[in-house]
């Protein structure tokens, strides 16, 4: 019999040195044969991402280390293989799609630069016969106009369209295996069901193997052959699709499968005035052409929306990847500029400057989409999570103030203990948390959530949305929550907006809009979930 496309034997990945290493990953055996699909599923910081990269070789050795075991890719050891040898078969044979875009993708470059980089160093293309197959890439992975966001830099694109970006690089040189990690985290289901197709097409068509790191079990419902789940580095069950998914044997397996969000938003005091106002809410970024890079019109990134938010109620915002959901949010935090009306506890805050929005800052508080670019990697977790004190509470003693980022931590499900660690050292899902806390800690009126479980794996997916529906409960917190999870949103929102390309599709309450859609593309969102 010939060698499976990739054999993980008995691997075992630790960090640290002597007696300070730690094993993250111990005794770990996979296969993934050629045109097949393995999902990797489990908690966040079980050992998938560290797995994935140790493929590749890709994390810094010290501090990684392998004391066991060995990955074999068409029965050719990897874990000490030449580094020239790994260059041949890096982005080339194996290829891999990072889970955090921002990070992965260069900010000084263009997407075609970046692109055409691959081509030119793995296929050996010219810039012009490059370009067309660039543009037809990131037309197949649902970027609308490529031609024209061909000089369009990382900054300038929605977390989705990053994303897609990231899928169409890993995919432009026709791998043998595909590592995906976390692909789909950031698309909304219409464009994550065109990936998934796209992916099973080229599948089919290079008999490609895969090995798709995911939390989401919708996902690996459809996509995946076998699954495996791994709970504290090790794999806890490996089964085909159908038997995993209907007869699950561990009891970690069973606690993922019964994590679906579910239940009812809290309810709602209507008696409440409103908390935040807006009307006719617009965000025009201007189109620039020519050397002088003179205005030569606008495009909307919103336009004409309007709602009210009570204290205690949640707004849901929902729609297809740069239809305008963090345009919003960040337009609702006058980090950028907008027309209409915005007003915040009877304050009107269109017109109003750094100095006059400070006190408020306080009240109205963000958890961004990216955590990893959101955290400063050279800041502690304890530094991080404290900034916000330092500034509105500058009274508090240092104890105080390492006493409430204890607290915080341990109500999004983190260890106290690692405060004094940095965001490096934590998983995608961790980060996140640590996210969350800093913006819980000040106990704001209005938190701004744009993608706030989107890299959580249901399990504390669940967790934290218990805990901001608690905290909702008992703080009388309002909510503007950014989201693609359809689920997630009919479990906390009461109203819902309906995004699509910066314009209201449908807007409501949310238990209305989502049992009597009215538009087409609502109904189509709905269908995919």
């Amino acid at each position: 019999m010939s060698a499976p496309l990739l054999h993980i034997d008995r691997l075992a990945i630790a960090f640290g040195h002597g007696e300070q290493q730690t094993r993250v990953v111990n005794d770990l055996s996979l296969q993934v044969e050629a045109g097949q699909t393995l999902a990797l599923v489990g908690e966040s910081g079980s050992g998938k991402s560290v797995t994935a990269l140790s493929i590749l070789r890709l994390l810094p050795t010290p501090p990684a280390s392998y004391p066991e075991g060995e990955i074999y890719f068409h029965g050719t050891p990897l874990l000490h293989a030449p580094e020239q040898e790994l260059r041949g078969i890096r982005g080339n044979r194996i290829a891999m799609i990072f889970q955090e875009p921002m990070v992965s993708l260069n900010p000084l470059h263009t997407v075609e630069k970046q692109l055409y980089e691959v081509l030119s160093l793995h296929r050996g293309m010219r810039k012009e016969a490059a370009r067309a197959e660039i543009i037809e890439n990131l037309a197949r992975v649902g970027i609308r106009n490529p031609g024209q966001r061909l000089n369009d830099f990382p900054h300038q694109l929605s977390g989705g369209e990053r994303q897609r970006v990231m899928i169409a690089m890993a995919l432009l040189t026709r791998p043998e295996l595909l590592i995906a990690d976390e692909p789909t985290t950031a698309l909304d289901v219409s464009v994550q069901a065109q990936i998934l197709q796209l992916l099973k097409e080229l599948q089919r068509e290079l008999n490609m193997g895969m090995l798709f790191i995911t939390h989401n079990l919708n996902i690996v419902r459809r996509l995946a052959d076998e699954v495996a789940v791994m709970r504290r580095g090790q794999c806890v069950e490996r089964n085909n699709n159908q038997q995993l998914f209907s007869a699950p044997q561990h009891a970690y397996t069973r606690l993922l499968l019964d994590s679906e969000p579910s239940g009812d938003p809290i309810p709602l005091d209507e008696s409440q005035p409103p908390l935040l106002q807006v009307e006719n809410l617009q965000v025009a970024f201007p189109i620039r052409r020519g050397v002088l890079r003179r205005t030569v019109g606008h495009h909307f990134g919103v336009k004409g929306l309007s709602f009210s938010l009570r204290a205690g109620e949640s707004l849901g915002l929902v729609g297809e990847s740069g239809s305008g959901k963090s345009t919003t949010g960040l337009a609702l935090l006058r980090l950028i500029h907008s027309s209409g009306s915005i007003v915040f506890d009877g304050q009107p805050l269109h017109g109003w400057n750094h100095r006059q929005m400070l006190p408020l800052r306080r009240r109205i508080q963000v958890v961004f989409q990216d955590p990893n670019s959101s955290l400063n990697p050279r800041l502690s977790v304890l530094q991080i999570i404290e900034e916000g004190l330092r500034v509105h509470h500058p009274a508090l003693s240092a104890a105080e103030r390492e006493a409430k980022v204890i607290a915080a931590m341990q109500e999004v499900g983190l260890d106290g203990e690692t405060r004094h660690r940095y965001p490096s050292e934590f998983s995608g899902g961790q980060r996140q948390r640590i996210a969350i806390a800093r913006a819980l800690i000040l106990q704001p009126e209005l938190i701004v959530l744009d993608e706030p479980t989107s890299s959580l794996d249901r399990s504390v997916q669940a967790q934290i949305l218990g805990l901001l529906k608690s905290l909702q409960e008992k703080h009388r917190l309002a909510y503007v929550f950014i989201s693609h999870d359809l689920q997630v949103v009919r479990s906390l929102c009461h109203q819902v907006v309906v995004l699509r390309q910066g314009e209201v599709v449908e807007q409501g309450l949310c238990r209305q809009v989502f049992a009597h859609p009215e538009s087409d593309y609502t109904r189509q969102l709905l269908t995919l979930a």
